[in-house]
């Protein structure tokens, strides 16, 4: 691998990427990135996902030495320095975003807000998303007033229609084989966030290495030199990989760190 004596950081993704199937990280990977910390890289997460998730399928020892990034960007945490920012949807086009969603169709809509989900209806994610917890269920106004870090939509049908009406407004990705879509403020992206705080460690995005299997890091991959797809990535981020690693069940993030040491 000519990029040994390059990469400063590495970025990891979680679903599909350092998580198994059983939504694990193994002992292997672990190690792997824990030898890479020790080694003097800056290890950063940055998922989709919101802190209560990560609390529970990323070993300690991983959190205490990384930097976090959730709900795609919308909330960065920095354990080692306590550096923290939360980057929530403008309320008026939060509002806007509720109405159009609940008056054009009876659709699963809820709200992430620094760690605590609500809805307007009783979901039950715990298998479709391996959800730990499930929504609490408020009024539509009440909706409205919460703080809103990021917007889920299951299984709705109109994306593209929905993605051309607010497409200035607000970021917007569709993942999941396309059943869920993601809503965050305007601008913010694993990829934005991923420079923010490469920035604040003096690491030029030229000597950092991505690993992930989704769109919602399709722009991560495009921004870095040495973009890594897993085997179970979707082709379209593949096809910009600098390599291809082998699927998240068989360590393909543990694969490539251990021959970078």
């Amino acid at each position: 691998m000519d990029c040994k004596a390059d990469i400063k950081a590495i970025v990891l993704d979680l679903d599909g990427t350092l998580l198994n199937s059983r939504k694990e990280v193994s002992e292997r990977c672990e190690q792997a990135i824990l030898t890479c910390y020790k080694n003097g890289m800056t290890i950063i997460f940055a998922t989709a996902r919101a802190p209560r998730f990560v609390r529970i399928f990323l070993p300690q020892e991983l959190r205490e030495i990384a930097s976090i990034i959730y709900y795609n960007g919308a909330l960065i945490e920095e354990y080692t320095t306590s550096y923290r920012r939360h980057y929530p949807i403008e309320p008026s086009i939060a509002h806007e975003l509720i109405e159009y969603i609940v008056l054009h169709d009876d659709v699963a809509l809820s709200v992430e807000s620094e760690d605590r989900w609500y809805s307007t209806k009783t979901l039950d994610y715990s298998k479709a998303m391996n959800a730990v917890v499930n929504p609490i269920v408020v009024s539509r106004e009440e909706l409205k007033s919460i703080p809103a870090s990021k917007l889920l939509i299951s299984d709705y049908p109109k994306y593209e229609m929905l993605h051309q009406q607010f497409k200035d407004k607000v970021s917007m990705v569709c993942t999941d084989e396309a059943t869920l879509i993601q809503i965050m403020a305007h601008g913010v992206t694993k990829k934005r966030e991923v420079m923010e705080l490469c920035t604040r460690h003096h690491i030029s995005m030229d000597y950092v290495m991505p690993f992930g299997d989704d769109w919602n890091d399709m722009e991560l991959f495009q921004a870095c030199q040495y973009p890594v797809a897993m085997g179970n990535a979707i082709q379209e981020l593949k096809e910009v990989a600098y390599l291809v690693t082998s699927t998240n069940d068989e360590d393909g993030v543990a694969n490539v760190l251990e021959r970078l040491m």
